[in-house]
């Protein structure tokens, strides 16, 4: 852009922008800036004419940016944001904010924290909505870079690696994030399972058959990675998306399945249940809530964050930290 075209810029055009960006629709945009459909267009026509670029192509219902588009977006989204805490800092009052803040997290980690985060917004934050989407990512950093969620909680290996070797190269990080609780995962199957009543070894693991939680869907996850490594393999037979529902599957059948040792209670299905250690070695449970630096929420998120650890500190008493 030009010197001549910058002076010429109504910055109002780069919050639409962002809106637009954000939503993949010039009318869910137009909704959250309380503008008409035609403003919307309008200002999208006029940053066009000043960029020398499409920025939008229509795609079915919505649309999907150019090249240009997405190269912009970061820097106008970290600006409007540093402008806005610049010129109005957040302060985020839990006792009579009227926020709705969106977490995204798979149904074990919200089976175990949303029933003390409910108390905990009851107590403290009457006003507040939280929504709870599902988690279908290990990387939930574009989910948060297009503000369908304020925060994600869950184990995010690959993410948390990259954000370190980022910090130590020296380059800016966009995300922060903290741990919560560890846990280990189990073997889980039905109480009466051939395998139930003894020490489960690597061969009778592996002769079995097996349900796969998979967030994504894909029919390979971290243990068949773990015994991959071993020269090993195992026979999934059907993947879901739930633990909740693997638990409930096997409870009946002759499958096997991997659950969070601390989600077995919370299913209702414990009594039905046998857990056996897993006959290999297998990475810790992290569960870690990651959430967008400078996010147009950031008091909230503050808040939010706060009030997950006290959650935490109250279900895992004998946690480090705790």
């Amino acid at each position: 852009m030009g010197l001549l075209n910058f002076r010429s810029l109504d910055l109002n055009l780069l919050r639409v922008f962002d809106e637009v960006m954000a939503q993949r629709s010039l009318t869910r945009a137009a909704h959250r800036l309380s503008l008409s459909q035609p403003a919307v267009s309008n200002a999208m026509r006029r940053l066009r004419e000043v960029l020398g670029d499409e920025l939008l192509v229509r795609s079915g219902q919505g649309v999907e940016p150019t090249p240009r588009a997405l190269a912009l977006w970061p820097p106008v989204r970290e600006a409007l944001t540093q402008l806005q805490e610049s010129l109005a800092p957040g302060h985020f009052d839990p006792a009579t904010a009227e926020s709705t803040l969106v977490l995204a997290m798979a149904d074990a980690t919200a089976a175990t924290l949303v029933p003390a985060l409910v108390e905990s917004i009851e107590r403290e934050a009457p006003g507040v909505s939280v929504r709870v989407l599902p988690l279908t990512t290990r990387d939930p950093r574009r989910l948060l870079d297009e503000q369908a969620a304020d925060m994600a909680v869950g184990h995010f290996p690959a993410v948390l690696a990259d954000l370190t070797a980022r910090a130590q190269s020296g380059g800016g990080l966009a995300f922060e994030s903290r741990r919560l609780y560890d846990g280990e995962y189990t073997c889980v199957m039905r109480q009466d399972h051939p395998l139930a009543h003894a020490p489960l070894t690597l061969d009778a693991y592996c002769a079995a058959r097996h349900m796969l939680v998979s967030f994504s869907g894909r029919p390979f996850g971290f243990i068949d990675e773990a015994l991959a490594s071993l020269g090993r393999k195992r026979k999934v037979v059907i993947t879901v998306n739930q633990f909740f529902t693997a638990a409930r599957v096997v409870s009946g059948s002759d499958l096997l399945t991997v659950l969070p040792r601390h989600f077995v209670p919370v299913t209702g299905l414990a009594d039905v249940l046998a857990q056996r250690a897993l006959p290999l070695d297998v990475p810790p449970v992290h569960v870690d809530a990651l959430w967008r630096r400078n996010g147009p929420q950031q008091s909230a998120v503050n808040w939010l964050l706060h009030a997950l650890a006290r959650c935490v500190r109250q279900i895992f008493p004998q946690q480090p930290g705790s």
